[in-house]
């Protein structure tokens, strides 16, 4: 079944014909469609043609309106300023097409599936074995699930990759010091016999990964040890893999409690780490020596390029292999391309990795390009975002000045949002178990939408008290609106959500109406550009019309016809499934009641 064309879809296409019978040479010209604010939409293209064809602009639009077919989608057309066509449609076309849209037994909203899809391999939500995640591990896990979520609903095939850190120097130090001292991750049990939580077991490795790092720092003979079980480990010793193994599955115990509290699915199959691609680190270095894309120096294996040079003006390389033999950084991070690339058959791979990386990954894309690796049917793109800062617009730190714990930070907003919630429980008559959920919904909804709503690549201030506040552009604000208009559908009665074509429309029904058609091609715009910021900027929007509509047209109301009640329905349900749909890309729950 074909989509349901938007608004701007139909206008563009008489345009599009008015135009080629105005000037026939210029077949399937862009007519430059925009909304704007003098009509529903202006259309701009006609300057340029008028350029091109040597005549005058507004001589030519007013040739252009001639031929427009007016009457059941155009209103009205006319010409403004140096040649500009404002477009108003009637009020028929908006509802029809609205209608269309919530009948859709795709139930996709008017959003259609991407013309080209691919296969992206989407690399996000990096935590380290052996470590707590922190505050610096937020953005890399909500922007690149709300990207997954996106990429998926448009059509695409999504590879999820989370590259967990589970290999190195720091494995050699933890598996010794646990060797010298067993009894370190000794358990003791609980009164109830209960299974260790992810938190209690990551606590417990923390513990050990600080005692290990000190004794590694002030004891040469355990640090010569320690590096010897490195060589151990990189060889396959059967003991030191099993204790390796040991840190590796308690970690992840750990890591899947922290991505449920976030409301994330993280599947295991999805998590492959640096460990991941051992197999693969020599075959990469010799593929890129032979090709002499990497070059020895001073025992290394490097990369070279001519314009990063460090402060002395010297070049600064891409180290591939160490020079006492050691794989490096980039040595996984290229087997990894050559992995999604040749086994996973990706065209796109995408990285949501923290913006003071982009060097080391313009490096090693371009390292990947030289080898043909990557090339124009098969790119690699790094979505670098900022850093999370606190009120004081420094980088977010505990009193103490260490980094914020992620699940302290979670648990937190999830605190502050029930108390929010709390307040209003009585007016709504929500039991303790509605509290409770709709406290944890909002909590890190409030954190993940003041992640998403900012542009990846700038630093945001992490505000609790703004985040789960009712007023302004907040995810509880959203979830407000989707909430309330639960509210009035269940008050509604025998009235039910009927579009009726028939009716004249209020101005605030048309602006939610226009806005509501957006919904399509927003969407294929942010998952082009990656950019969920987009879509969160577009729900704000679609809840302040919906506050605006409230303000001036009653919905349920005596004094209004039934015929009224029934589209001022329509439009209010199919806002909410908008907003549920938006809502659910970005990975955030829309309470029935709140």
């Amino acid at each position: 079944m074909p989509p349901v064309t938007s608004l701007t879809a139909h206008v563009h296409q008489r345009l599009t014909a008015a135009l080629t019978a105005t000037l026939p040479e210029t077949a399937d010209a862009d007519p430059l469609l925009r909304r704007s604010d003098r009509a529903d939409f202006q259309a701009n293209g006609i300057l340029a043609l008028a350029k091109k064809a040597k005549a005058n602009p507004r001589d030519l639009a007013t040739q252009v309106v001639a031929q427009v077919v007016t009457g059941d989608l155009i209103k009205d057309i006319e010409v403004s300023g140096p040649g500009f066509l404002n477009i108003t449609l009637t009020d028929r076309a908006i509802t029809e097409t609205l209608a269309a849209r919530a009948t859709d037994p795709a139930d996709r909203l008017g959003v259609p599936l991407a013309a080209h899809p691919g296969t992206t391999v989407i690399d996000y939500a990096q935590p380290n074995v052996a470590k707590e995640m922190h505050v610096g591990h937020l953005r890399s896990a909500v922007i690149g699930d709300a990207v997954v979520r996106i990429l998926e609903f448009v059509g695409e095939s999504v590879v999820r990759r989370h590259h967990i850190g589970d290999w190195g120097t720091q494995f050699g130090m933890l598996i010794q010091y646990l060797d010298e001292h067993p009894h370190e991750l000794d358990r003791e049990a609980t009164a109830d016999g209960a299974a260790e939580t992810g938190e209690e077991a990551m606590s417990n490795l923390n513990r050990l990964y600080k005692a290990a790092r000190t004794h590694f720092d002030s004891d040469e003979e355990f640090k010569t040890r320690a590096r010897r079980r490195v060589v151990d480990l990189q060889a396959g010793d059967p003991h030191t893999l099993a204790t390796w193994q040991r840190f590796v599955d308690e970690s992840k115990v750990y890591f899947f409690s922290v991505f449920e509290k976030l409301d994330m699915e993280i599947r295991d199959a999805d998590i492959v780490g640096e460990s991941g691609y051992n197999d693969m680190l020599d075959e990469t270095c010799r593929l890129l020596e032979e090709s002499g894309v990497a070059v020895r120096s001073e025992g290394a294996l490097c990369v070279f390029f001519d314009d990063v040079k460090g402060p002395d003006g010297n070049p600064v390389p891409l180290i591939v292999k160490k020079s006492d033999g050691g794989y490096g950084y980039a040595a996984t991070d290229l087997s990894a391309i050559r992995n999604r690339v040749f086994d996973l058959k990706a065209d796109t791979l995408l990285y949501v990795v923290d913006a003071r990386q982009s060097l080391h990954f313009k490096m090693v894309f371009e390292t990947a390009r030289r080898a043909g690796w990557l090339n124009e049917e098969t790119k690699a793109q790094q979505l670098a975002f900022g850093t999370v800062l606190g009120k004081d617009g420094k980088p977010f730190k505990t009193r103490e000045g260490e980094t914020v714990r992620l699940v302290d930070l979670l648990n937190e907003a999830i605190d502050r949002a029930t108390t929010v919630v709390r307040e209003k429980a009585a007016k709504m008559g929500l039991s303790e178990e509605e509290i409770v959920e709709n406290g944890r919904f909002v909590g890190i909804g409030a954190v993940k939408y003041a992640d998403l709503s900012t542009s990846a690549v700038r630093d945001y201030k992490f505000d609790l008290d703004q985040m789960v506040s009712l007023n302004g552009d907040t995810s509880v604000y959203l979830q407000y609106a989707y909430a309330r208009i639960q509210s009035i559908l269940r008050k509604a009665g025998d009235a039910r959500p009927v579009a009726h074509p028939e009716l004249a429309l209020a101005p605030a029904e048309r602006a939610l109406g226009l806005h509501l058609d957006q919904f399509g091609e927003l969407l294929l715009d942010v998952a082009a550009g990656y950019e969920p910021h987009k879509l969160a900027a577009y729900l704000y929007q679609l809840a302040s019309h919906l506050t605006t509509f409230y303000d001036q047209c009653q919905v349920l109301s005596d004094a209004n016809p039934r015929e009224v009640v029934e589209n001022r329905l329509f439009l209010v349900d199919l806002t909410a499934r908008t907003l549920h749909q938006g809502m659910a890309l970005l990975g955030i729950r829309t309470p029935e009641r709140l």
